[in-house]
């Protein structure tokens, strides 16, 4: 569960980036410049990083933590704030301190989560008020998933992923388990296997036994991790990949199950009890701003 966030003169501290989980991954086609059009079902959850902001007059934008194997020029965070600043014209620069708590190659939306919460806090704080449709558009030239967590619902997505329609989904509690492994997305894309003609589906058909996730199998075929993970949890609960993968997940009757499938998870692997979010919590922000 995310600390409120927690605001002062120039700065945000706490500002959560959620999770996501693709409750299913239908890879429906391929366009004529190789991208794949997908459908699926987006699922935040109460469980994520967190970012810190500090305004700077200079202009400077500044990553104020390492991290390990991401180099600066690569973190989707610090690419989006150069990218609001360029496309704005704001003369305003930030520290920025990212808590991460989510893998790497995890198929969780960890990067893409980072770079819509910097785009969002940073709109607010720099008094931009651009609005969520501007700021989806800037998120999607970084990555397919980014505009997802900009928009701040559940949502039934198709396209590259860039296509929302909103959705009402009971709340859930899951298990989400790592097998400590980092899968890379193009990867999994780009292999011979991957099944792309999946039929598609409708929203009001959506139930998890009348989908999948087209991307588990090649996961599965390349790391075996994942598939020895999914066939444990399995016992507990119908598991599934999420994403590109590593990282499964199954839902569960009640946090207290939750929890308690999760202690029992084996070593080297880690599991984490999660909780279904109704609403980006920055949602609030961007739309006081636009208001």
């Amino acid at each position: 569960m995310f600390a409120a966030i927690q605001a002062s003169p120039g700065g945000l501290r706490a500002c959560p980036a959620p999770a996501k989980l693709n409750l299913f991954l239908h890879v429906v086609g391929r366009r004529a410049d190789g991208y794949h059009l997908l459908q699926t079902a987006f699922r935040l959850l109460d469980w994520g990083d967190t970012l810190d902001f500090a305004v700077r007059a200079d202009g400077r934008i500044r990553r104020t933590t390492d991290l390990p194997g991401v180099p600066e020029e690569d973190d989707l965070a610090m690419r989006a704030a150069r990218r609001l600043q360029q496309i704005s014209g704001c003369r305003l620069g930030a520290d920025i301190t990212v808590h991460k708590r989510l893998p790497m190659g995890g198929g969780l939306g960890g990067g893409s989560s980072d770079a819509a919460t910097t785009l969002m806090a940073l709109d607010h704080l720099w008094g931009l008020g651009l609005g969520h449709a501007r700021l989806q558009e800037i998120g999607l030239e970084l990555g397919a998933d980014v505009p997802f967590f900009i928009h701040g619902h559940d949502a039934f997505a198709e396209g590259v992923g860039e296509r929302f329609q909103s959705l009402v989904l009971p709340s859930a509690c899951y298990v989400v388990v790592s097998p400590g492994i980092s899968v890379a997305t193009a990867e999994i894309f780009s292999a011979q296997d991957l099944t792309r003609n999946t039929p598609p589906i409708r929203v009001r058909d959506l139930t998890f036994d009348r989908s999948r996730n087209d991307l588990q199998p090649v996961a599965c075929r390349l790391h075996p991790e994942v598939a020895e993970v999914i066939a444990w949890l399995a016992h507990h609960a119908p598991a599934r990949m999420t994403g590109s993968g590593a990282c499964v997940f199954a839902e569960v009757d009640s946090p207290d199950e939750g929890e308690r499938i999760a202690a029992q998870c084996p070593p080297p692997w880690r599991a984490w009890r999660a909780s279904s979010l109704e609403r980006h919590p920055l949602h609030a922000i961007c739309m006081a701003r636009q208001a």
